[in-house]
């Protein structure tokens, strides 16, 4: 990781162009945080963010498209050849009463004064990709190389500015593969108070990052450690030891998938209800939501091993053909870890049941040969509490047997059922 590392990366014409015009108007301008770090990493940054000496103002009259996004934090957007490119004024920040937002903002003329505010150092570095010149106050170099995850300055300091910088230390912990410095760490206990402010969809979208992370089970395990865990979490927090490693190792052995892996963390952690509780609390979509107390309720397949077709058409009618797969999916991480003796039975079941989906079979009312017209029509009633019956009794018939489901059948089958019921 070294200055050769940087001049492999590629910079979009357009970011190139941005800071080329703001260094001819006199301005100091860098690429900083993120692009930097992965750009040392040998990694393709997503992004190119831009900071510079020129004031908001400045950069406004500098460029003919500029979107004012952030302006009061110093923050436009300059429209560059169909490119998006995030332009912040250097800056200093004052006192942090909420947790989250300094209570008044200074525009500074020094890139160390800017990088000094930042939270690792790992993102606390510039780089001139004209120039050539980097600037690194803070040892970030070094820390990539030991792969460690450090604050800039005093971690409690930094931790008390902005809550959310304790979980987003745990999350580079794990996304990175590093570790975190030990003074980093030993700062994040005493300043959960301020992480208790953070609202709980910036704290999701960093345990997103997490749980998809190559190192999922060290990063959950981390959050515990520190506390940070049991602020959003308790359920895994304060499980025993052995359940709690359990379901970190049922969540990393599912595909890198939210639901996936959300569903096989608390399968055998939490009750249905509870996992629902959960996805709500940390403002998960509700469709999220939805799949993930549906794989939490049936996530136990293995207890459908040796069943018969009716029972499995039964299970796919409860569950919907379309999360059959991902269910599996889910069931596999489990049994995986709890009881891997029993894969190769599960895969047969898993077998079984794609089989079932292959041949759509009829599982709901929707699936009948009769509508409800056909239904009411054959009894000669109107629409009645008996149709909803005899709708029901049909849909049992062809989970039975499939190749039931033919108008003439379901007719014949529907009349036994009402000459059994007059009787």
């Amino acid at each position: 990781m070294t200055l050769t590392s940087l001049l492999d990366v590629d910079v979009p014409r357009p970011v190139l162009d941005v800071i080329a015009r703001l260094r001819e108007l006199g301005h100091a301008a860098y690429l900083v945080g993120g692009c930097v770090r992965d750009s040392l990493r040998g990694v393709h940054p997503k992004d190119f963010d831009v900071a510079t000496s020129a004031l908001p103002q400045e950069v406004q009259r500098a460029f003919r498209k500029v979107i004012p996004t952030g302006i009061q934090h110093g923050t436009v957007t300059v429209l560059m050849e169909h490119t998006h490119v995030e332009v912040t004024t250097f800056r200093s920040e004052s006192d942090y009463h909420d947790g989250r937002r300094p209570s008044a903002v200074t525009f500074e003329q020094d890139i160390v004064k800017d990088l000094s505010r930042r939270d690792f150092t790992i993102n606390a570095m510039a780089w001139n990709p004209l120039s050539h010149e980097l600037v690194d106050p803070f040892g970030g170099q070094e820390d990539l190389k030991a792969r460690l995850v450090r604050c800039v300055g005093s971690a409690v300091e930094r931790f008390s500015e902005d809550g959310l910088r304790p979980m987003r230390a745990v999350r580079f912990a794990a996304v990175l593969d590093f570790t975190l410095d030990p003074a980093t760490q030993a700062a994040i206990p005493t300043t959960l108070p301020v992480f208790r402010k953070v609202a709980y969809e910036r704290v999701r979208e960093e345990f997103v990052k997490l749980l998809l992370s190559k190192r999922e089970a060290f990063g959950l395990e981390l959050l515990a450690i520190t506390g940070l865990m049991d602020v959003f979490l308790p359920e895994l927090a304060r499980a025993e030891a052995e359940v709690a490693r359990l379901a970190r190792a049922a969540a990393s052995a599912a595909p890198a998938d939210v639901e996936l892996r959300l569903s096989a963390l608390l399968a055998d952690l939490v009750d249905p209800q509870r996992a629902e509780e959960i996805g709500v609390r940390l403002k998960f979509p509700t469709k999220v939501v939805e799949r993930v107390r549906l794989f939490v309720t049936h996530a136990a397949l293995e207890r459908h091993v040796g069943e018969s077709d009716p029972s499995l058409r039964r299970l796919l009618a409860k569950v919907g053909l379309a999360n059959v797969e991902p269910l599996t999916q889910v069931a596999r991480a489990r049994v995986q870890v709890r009881e891997p003796s029993r894969l190769a039975e599960l895969e047969v079941l898993f077998g079984r049941l794609l089989a079932l989906v292959a041949a759509k079979p009829p599982l709901t009312s929707k699936d009948l040969a009769l509508n409800g017209g056909a239904i009411m029509s054959s009894l000669g009633v109107g629409p009645s509490p008996i149709v909803g019956e005899a709708t029901r009794f049909l849909v049992e018939q062809v989970l039975d047997e499939p190749s039931r489901n033919q108008p003439e059948t379901l007719k014949e089958l529907l009349a036994g059922w009402l000459r059994a019921r007059g009787s």
